[in-house]
């Protein structure tokens, strides 16, 4: 709730802010600062200021609001008025349907890159070797070694912050004996081959940055977004390095960003990588594109 609130309750203490009325207020101040989904937003920060579940919230719609409870919620709504992101705020978001702690030290893991879990999983056998690279919150790695219990997996990132997020993530979803984690680029990781590589890599250019909705510009790694001028310099490296660890057989899978299907797909084929897809998300979107060695 905004320092205005809270000068207007003061102004008025014979005044009760009841769930509803907050909820109210939030979703139309919200939506002044031109966020999304202003309900949602609202219904999901007021849920977890007041340890309700959304259903919760409609069934006490009535109930008067604490002003402990209210200056709770003030610096997260303003915050959240600032652009500042929802999962941030939170502390968590799920992917998957598992859950991942997030914090502006790693990305917040977005739906659209579950088809990148997909297409590892239409392509992994009863069990092997995957390195995720770039692991962030671990949130692919995660979600690929819950699916597959037999399969050991590398998480490579360059962030120690990052992968200390990844730790905890990896200890909530309870597959600590299949993940290990790395500090370190791809160049530096001894040699070991793999069944499986997967990214989710920097792959905006820097030209394209001041277009970024503020969420991200204002508040998400940078180092985990941009890829130099074209946005293809992770690839470049990827493509390159991922050859010399791939078993015969196996695949490298890249996210890429919606305008380099095609200049990734070419990297990818000037390696020798052979059998190269592209992978549309449900937006009909180029998402995914994958080699086999």
């Amino acid at each position: 709730m905004p320092d205005s609130l809270k000068d207007q309750a003061a102004q008025n203490t014979r005044e009760t802010w009841t769930l509803l009325k907050l909820l109210r207020w939030t979703t139309n101040y919200f939506s002044e600062k031109g966020i999304d989904n202003p309900r949602l937003d609202a219904e999901l920060l007021l849920a977890d200021v007041l340890k309700l579940d959304r259903v919760g919230l409609y069934l006490n719609y009535d109930r008067p609001l604490s002003q402990e409870e209210l200056d709770v919620a003030r610096p997260l709504v303003k915050k959240r008025g600032q652009r500042e992101p929802l999962q941030y705020l939170l502390g968590t978001t799920e992917f998957w349907s598992l859950p991942f702690k997030v914090t502006p030290a790693v990305l917040i893991p977005r739906a659209d890159t579950e088809i990148l879990v997909e297409e590892a999983l239409a392509r992994a056998g009863s069990d092997g070797q995957l390195l995720d690279v770039g692991t962030g919150s671990g949130a692919i790695i995660i979600s690929l070694a819950s699916e597959l219990p037999d399969w050991q997996m590398t998480g490579l990132d360059i962030s120690a912050a990052a992968l200390e997020i990844a730790r905890e993530n990896v200890e909530k979803n309870q597959v600590v004996s299949q993940v290990q984690l790395v500090q370190g680029d791809l160049a530096e990781l001894p040699v070991q081959q793999y069944d499986l590589i997967v990214s989710n890599p920097p792959y905006i250019a820097q030209r394209e940055w001041d277009e970024l909705m503020p969420e991200v510009r204002c508040f998400e790694p940078q180092l985990a977004l941009l890829a130099g001028n074209d946005g293809l310099e992770c690839y470049q490296q990827l493509a390159a390095q991922a050859i010399s660890r791939l078993k015969t057989g196996g695949w490298l899978l890249v996210e890429i960003g919606y305008q380099q299907a095609e200049a990734v797909k070419e990297l990818l084929a000037a390696a020798g990588l052979v059998n190269v897809f592209v992978r549309d998300d449900y937006s009909a979107q180029p998402r995914v594109v994958g080699g086999q060695k």
